[in-house]
Parts: structure tokens; C-alpha cells; sequence
């Protein structure tokens, strides 16, 4: 019993520091950290590098967010210029993900990252190949 308890306010513990994030700084050109739970298209290592979003003439920030707002758990929680933070909360732990996303130079700079935790299981390649694949269906990307 006293397992269970300790479990249970651990998970609500992490729960509770993984919510309430008001105010962040762009990091889209900023590379990962050395966990296991980021991925970006502006770096270079290969665990944590993502093939550059080329933009389509007609993209811009406001349809990107509607296509970001499909994913799974996902809301828009900064918005300025060509810039978006999108939280996007896993279903069962509720733990937040942010989903950077900046329009420079006819690209889309994508960055993915898990806030707490060492690794994500691959939960941010993921959701960043799904925007993408979400991107290129609606005709933003190339």
C-alpha cells in the first residue's frame, strides 16, 4: 500500500511540475540538450536532427498553426509574428510537450521537446514527422 501511495504522488509531482509554463523564449535555432528528448531541425546530430520543412508560396504562420492544432493533445500557448509554442500533453500522464515552430527565409524551423524526463521514446521524432507529413498533405510544404 505505502508503494502505491509513494507512486501515486510521485506521478503527481511530475505531473504538477510539467504544467503552468507561462512565459518561454524562442529556441527554435537553439540546438537539443544532450537528453534524448528533443528534436530540431536547426541541429546537426543525428539523434536529434530533422530534415528542413521547405515552405509552399501560399504558407503562413496562421495556416501552420491550424494544421500544429490537428496533433494529438495540442494548443496554441504563444503566437507572435512567425512565431508559435504549441503544449501538446500526453493522453494518460498528461505531461506537456513543447512544439516550437518559426517561419525563416521560406523554411520552417521545428523544434520538439519534452520538459520533463530523460527520454521521450521517440515521442517528439514522432509528432514532428506527423506535422510534417500533416503539412505536406494540406500543400504548405514541399
Amino acid at each position: 500500500m505505502k508503494n502505491i501511495a509513494l507512486l501515486v504522488i510521485s506521478l503527481v509531482t511530475l505531473t504538477a511540475c510539467s504544467q503552468g509554463v507561462t512565459t518561454m523564449t524562442d529556441r527554435t535555432s537553439t540546438p537539443c540538450g544532450n537528453k534524448p528528448n528533443c528534436v530540431s531541425t536547426e541541429d546537426e546530430r543525428e539523434a536529434f536532427s530533422l530534415d528542413a520543412f521547405v515552405l509552399t508560396p501560399n504558407a503562413d504562420i496562421d495556416a501552420i498553426e491550424r494544421i500544429a492544432l490537428q496533433l494529438p493533445g495540442a494548443k496554441t500557448a504563444a503566437k507572435q509574428d512567425n512565431y508559435i509554442r504549441v503544449e501538446c500533453t500526453s493522453k494518460i500522464m498528461r505531461f506537456v510537450d513543447d512544439l516550437e515552430l518559426r517561419i525563416d527565409d521560406g523554411k520552417l524551423m521545428v523544434r520538439s521537446e519534452s520538459r520533463v524526463g530523460y527520454s521521450d521514446f521517440g515521442v517528439n521524432r514522432k509528432r514532428a514527422e506527423q506535422l510534417r507529413e500533416k503539412l505536406s498533405t494540406n500543400g504548405l510544404i514541399q
